[in-house]
């Protein structure tokens, strides 16, 4: 493991994109790319929190700005411009997306304040909402604890989504039209809390985890086949590399829900481990 680069803030939603892995840095508002050799560049400067992206099939960086309430595109000219109104899905603001080959767009709110902690109630109000390319926003999965990272398999077939609060990574069918049915566990993590993920090209999926520290990797069904120690809270993986496979883990020092809004000594970097398997699906390698 080597450290690529360092001295950000709360960390997240790494993406591998043209050569280099992407990033952002939600309490310094920017997303930033690294290659290789870790030299880095600021793509966009953007204020939200959370702040996610991803890419559409066109190339373009799409984000969740919940400054804006709606997902903005980075044109070629720099400009930030609307998307889609995610107005309507939820007045707490949304958290991650994933992007699939088609451009139809899953992003997912925990539906709640989290400073104040979830609802009591074995139904949960946290949701998963579609964007499909026409701009139209729907909701297509209800009762997530805390839904936070999200992958869909190679064949498009499946979505994968993190629910931290109910220690699972839960599995959806994706319909023609974008709608999920077939809701299943598709594995129990015991106490773990997984946060951003993605999928390997043997179908096994990669977690990072906050305050386990470490990533882990598990197959349908929960068994676990890997673990990679971190010395910091994880907040999200990605598999890319220019050649043989890399896991980039994206990590920080953790505060604490109490103190998340004044917490400034996050010391976020990025990580890069070797792999045997690629990745696969989407978020796309």
């Amino acid at each position: 493991m080597d450290v690529l680069c360092s001295g950000y803030g709360l960390v997240e939603s790494p993406r591998w994109h043209e050569g280099r892995l992407w990033f952002s840095d939600w309490s310094g508002g920017q997303v930033i790319a690294v290659d290789d050799t870790g030299t880095t560049e600021v793509i966009v400067e953007h204020t939200s929190l959370p702040l996610c992206f991803d890419f559409l099939p066109d190339g373009r960086l799409v984000l969740v700005s919940n400054q804006e309430q709606a997902l903005l595109t980075l044109e070629g000219d720099g400009r930030l411009t609307t998307y889609a109104d995610l107005t309507g899905l939820s007045v707490f603001g949304c958290n991650d997306i994933v992007v699939d080959g088609r451009g139809d767009a899953y992003v997912n709110s925990g539906n709640f304040d989290f400073g104040a902690g979830p609802p009591p109630g074995d139904v949960q109000p946290g949701l998963v909402g579609l964007v499909t390319p026409d701009g139209i926003v729907r909701v297509v999965a209800e009762d997530i604890a805390f839904p936070n990272g999200m992958a869909i398999t190679a064949d498009g077939h499946t979505l994968v989504v993190a629910d931290s609060y109910r220690h699972q990574l839960v599995g959806f069918t994706i319909s023609d039209d974008g709608s999920l049915s077939d809701r299943r566990i598709w594995a129990d993590l015991g106490d773990d809390n997984p946060d951003g993920i993605c999928l390997d090209a043997s179908g096994a999926a990669w977690y990072a985890d906050v305050p386990h520290q470490h990533c882990v990797r598990v197959a349908e069904g929960g068994e676990v086949l890997q673990t990679i120690d971190l010395d910091r809270g994880g907040f999200a993986c990605m598999l890319g590399g220019t050649g043989a496979p890399y896991l980039y883990a994206v990590a920080a020092v953790w505060p604490g829900i109490a103190a998340l809004m004044t917490h400034t000594d996050w010391d976020g970097q990025v990580v890069r481990i070797p792999v045997e398997t690629p990745g696969a699906g989407w978020p796309a390698r």
